[in-house]
């Protein structure tokens, strides 16, 4: 076991590359440093992300930046009602000239997928989608074939229009480590914004690092210390989704339909490691753990008509629950 002076020393050295990201992404990408913050905490900790906010707020430019500042593959993916699951994973082709069936290889097989718009294709081609996300693998035919890693799935989702969409079930969303709403920015962002737009040039994305280096940053990040007191304390958050009166939020009880299911334990223990190695420190703080909280639990609780009918949202809950949830 190394020490965790050791540690610290050694995420030092590795997270080095995050700095360089941020920086090239934010050749782009004007004040949504929340959002990029978060993707890399998804990339870094393996997970999926399901993004929500309104039309052109640089969800697409985001993911693209990224996959150019690491050179990985990108595809976008246009979620529509007519959608077809072979659309997305790819079908077998009869070939005329060598007289066999051969695998034509869908959009899928990426390093990053952007699937715009999500709850606008019907439930087959989500549950398509979501097969590849948690098997890591697609079958075409009778081969099953490996996706490549990194693989990482930005799914966005437009809270305006309702009409025409085909909601994600609950078990779905579940499978999507982080769910991040994002908002417009500021005044003094979009006047850079627009300047940037309108000018002659506009910013490149260079390439800082590989594919590989995020593989191993990967194993570096589940590397970062968790004293078991920050474990606790994460249980203690899940747990009183679950049961809120036994930390003294009764009151939440009418409010909670479902809780926290053991994905979000094991979500939000990765995505604290992965946001302390992104703030360069080889050990876990509570301030990390709270930091990351409403992004991985604001789609993992349910909650119920009484809830909807006093204007309570899911981000209220978790707020209260910190507040009432000792911190170590």
């Amino acid at each position: 076991m190394m020490d965790i002076k050791e540690i610290n020393e050694k995420i030092q050295r590795e997270s080095a590359f995050v700095d360089l990201l941020q920086m090239e992404m934010g050749k782009v990408i004007i004040g949504q440093k929340y959002m990029i913050e978060r993707l890399l905490i998804g990339m870094l900790s393996n997970g999926h992300l399901l993004l929500e906010g309104v039309p052109g707020l640089a969800k697409t430019l985001a993911i693209k930046s990224l996959a150019m500042a690491i050179h990985a593959k990108f595809n976008r993916i246009q979620f529509t009602p007519d959608l077809l699951p072979a659309d997305l994973l790819g079908t077998m082709i009869y070939s005329q000239k060598k007289e066999e069936f051969t695998v034509r290889r869908g959009p899928i097989f990426a390093n990053f997928i952007l699937a715009d718009e999500i709850n606008r294709a019907p439930a087959k081609v989500q549950s398509a989608l979501l097969e590849a996300m948690q098997e890591r693998q697609v079958t075409i035919g009778d081969t099953t074939h490996k996706l490549e890693e990194p693989f990482l799935v930005l799914a966005t989702q437009n809270p305006i229009e309702q009409e025409g969409t085909y909601q994600l079930p609950e078990a779905q969303v579940d499978r999507f480590m982080l769910k991040i709403v994002i908002g417009y920015p500021s005044k003094e962002d979009e006047k850079m914004i627009i300047r940037q737009n309108i000018a002659e040039v506009f910013p490149t994305v260079n390439q800082v690092i590989h594919p590989q280096d995020i593989i191993k940053a990967r194993g570096t990040v589940r590397e970062v210390y968790m004293d078991e007191k920050i474990e606790k304390y994460i249980l203690d958050i899940v747990f009183a989704t679950r049961s809120p009166q036994d930390y003294n939020l009764a009151k939440l009880t009418q409010m909670i339909s479902y809780g926290g299911s053991p994905r979000a334990s094991i979500s939000l223990a990765l995505a604290s490691k992965a946001y302390a190695f992104i703030k360069r420190r080889g050990y876990v703080i509570p301030e990390d753990v709270r930091a990351i909280c409403h992004d991985v639990l604001r789609h993992r609780i349910g909650i119920t008509y009484e809830a909807e009918a006093e204007n309570i949202t899911t981000e209220n809950i978790i707020s209260e629950i910190l507040n009432a949830v000792e911190v170590p």
